[in-house]
């Protein structure tokens, strides 16, 4: 496959990581591995190396916060939800997510009930 077009999938991916991880804890709370889980199961394959920053970004962003669960096996657990400011953020996002989707969609023409589906199977996606 074409390099140059792996990185701009790659690129893209990177660029909604922060909206699908605030959807995911919007949903429940969650440690990192349940949140790797979803993502993987997306199709949205990212490592701990990627996460763990992210989470560590949004949380000194006042988006997130989190607890120390006990862990019957092994050391205690954070499991991560979102602030205030965080449902906030998640909402703006969400919002220029979905404008975003429907320049593109006017760009290359796409219809509108496809949109619409593309929307639908994100948001089913992130949750």
């Amino acid at each position: 496959m074409n390099p140059n077009l792996e990185n701009a999938k790659a690129q893209m991916r990177k660029g909604v990581l922060e909206l699908c991880i605030l959807s995911i804890i919007a949903a429940r709370e969650a440690y990192p591995s349940d949140i790797l889980e979803k993502l993987k199961a997306s199709d949205l394959l990212v490592v701990e190396g990627t996460l763990y920053p992210l989470l560590t970004r949004l949380k000194d962003g006042g988006l997130l916060e989190y607890r120390w669960v006990e862990s019957e096996k092994g050391p205690p657990r954070k499991y991560y939800r979102l602030t205030s400011a965080g449902q906030g953020a998640l909402q703006e996002m969400s919002t220029a997510w979905n404008d975003l989707v429907n320049s593109v969609a006017r760009v290359t023409d796409a219809l509108p009930q496809h949109n619409n589906e593309i929307v639908q199977n994100f948001n089913d996606a992130a949750l």
